[in-house]
């Protein structure tokens, strides 16, 4: 299973999912640039020795991250999705994309993308916390397919 984070801009937000693909083997591929650098003592603080144990990958641009993941199915987390996330059929090798925390992705990928997902949230909310997201879908994800180890 794979997580795709679009420009993050939060490093602790960063660095708590790749924490968390390491503890659920969830390989993170990483959408530049980011808002932040990887030395970042926020980024550090967070991710502690939990990078050792990640396998991430990082994209200078979202082209090259689309030409490289071309046989994966992208699938869009967003408030603006009709489908909620439990009743989506996840696959196995699905990349599960992650908009910055400031902006989410541009509307040409909006346009551009075919599956879209949410989570439900009351509408007095605008938004849940991006590592939050991430730890809610990837569970489902993951208990879809039986790969919990």
């Amino acid at each position: 299973m794979h997580i795709a984070l679009y420009k993050p801009d939060i490093p602790q937000n960063t660095a708590a999912i790749i924490r968390l693909s390491a503890c659920l083997n969830l390989k993170i591929h990483i959408i530049e640039p980011c808002g932040f650098n990887l030395n970042d003592s926020r980024f550090k603080r967070v991710v502690m020795d939990y990078l050792g144990h990640s396998e991430i990958f990082r994209y200078e641009n979202y082209d090259n991250f689309a030409k490289k993941n071309k046989k994966k199915r992208i699938i869009l987390m967003t408030t603006k999705a009709k489908k909620i996330y439990h009743k989506f059929k996840f696959k196995k090798n699905d990349m599960l994309l992650f908009g910055r925390e400031s902006a989410g992705v541009p509307e040409s990928l909006h346009k551009t993308i075919k599956n879209k997902i949410k989570v439900p949230m009351n509408k007095k909310t605008r938004s849940l916390n991006v590592a939050m997201s991430v730890a809610i879908i990837s569970a489902e994800a993951l208990r879809q397919n039986k790969l919990f180890k």
